[in-house]
C-alpha cells in the first residue's frame, strides 16, 4: 500500500490543478488566496511523492511518467493563467507547450517500447526555477497595495520583474529541451528510421 502513495499523490496534483485555475481566474472575493493555497498544496505534493519514493527506495514505471506529466500540467496551467491574466505574453507560454510536448511524447515512446529516458540535473533545476516564478507571481499580486504587473504592451512590459523572469524561464526550459533531446538522440534516430521504412517500404 505504501508503495502506492507516490502514484496517488501524483494524480491528486492533477486533480488540484483545475481547482487552482478555477480560483485563479475568478472574480470572487479572495479567490487568489485560495488559488495560491490550492497551489502550493499541488506543489507540495510534488515534494511529498519524490521524497516518498526515495525514501522507500521504490519506483514504478507508470511513476517514472505520471510524476513528470503531473509536473507539467500544474506549470502549464499555471504560466496559461497568468497569460490570461495579461502577466506574461502568450508566446512564452507556447514555446514551453511545444518543448513539453516533444519531450513527453518521447517519453511516451521510450515508456511503450521498454527504453529508459536519460535525465539530469538541468531538467529539475528547469522545474525549480519554473516553481520558483510561480511561486513568486502568486505571492506578489496576494500583496495589498503591490505595483501592478499587467502587461501594456509597450517598451515599459521590458523592464518589469515578471517579464524578466518569465525571459529566464522560457530560456532555460528551452535550452532543457534541447539537452533532454541531445542526450536521447538514439531514440529520436530509431523513431526516424521507423518513419521513413514506414514512408517508403
Amino acid at each position: 500500500m505504501l508503495s502506492n502513495i507516490p502514484n496517488i499523490l501524483t494524480i491528486i496534483r492533477i486533480l488540484l490543478t483545475p481547482v487552482f485555475a478555477y480560483f485563479f481566474i475568478s472574480t470572487a472575493s479572495n479567490s487568489s488566496i485560495y488559488a495560491a493555497l490550492f497551489f502550493f498544496m499541488a506543489a507540495a505534493t510534488d515534494w511529498y511523492d519524490g521524497y516518498l519514493a526515495r525514501r522507500i527506495n521504490h519506483t514504478t514505471r507508470l511513476g517514472q511518467f505520471l510524476d513528470p506529466i503531473a509536473d507539467k500540467v500544474l506549470v502549464l496551467t499555471a504560466m496559461a493563467m497568468f497569460a490570461i491574466k495579461n502577466y506574461v505574453y502568450w508566446w512564452m507560454i507556447i514555446i514551453i507547450i511545444i518543448r513539453d510536448v516533444l519531450i513527453t511524447s518521447l517519453r511516451l515512446y521510450a515508456l511503450q517500447h521498454g527504453k529508459s529516458i536519460i535525465t539530469s540535473s538541468f531538467a529539475k533545476w528547469k522545474t525549480f526555477i519554473q516553481m520558483g516564478f510561480i511561486f513568486a507571481v502568486i505571492i506578489y499580486i496576494n500583496i495589498p497595495g503591490a505595483p501592478d504587473i499587467h502587461l501594456s504592451y509597450t517598451r515599459s512590459d521590458w523592464v518589469l520583474w515578471t517579464t524578466i523572469s518569465a525571459i529566464i524561464v522560457v530560456l532555460l526550459t528551452f535550452a532543457s529541451g534541447i539537452h533532454y533531446l541531445y542526450f536521447n538522440r538514439s531514440h529520436l534516430i530509431e523513431i526516424f528510421k521507423r518513419l521513413t521504412q514506414r514512408w517508403f517500404s
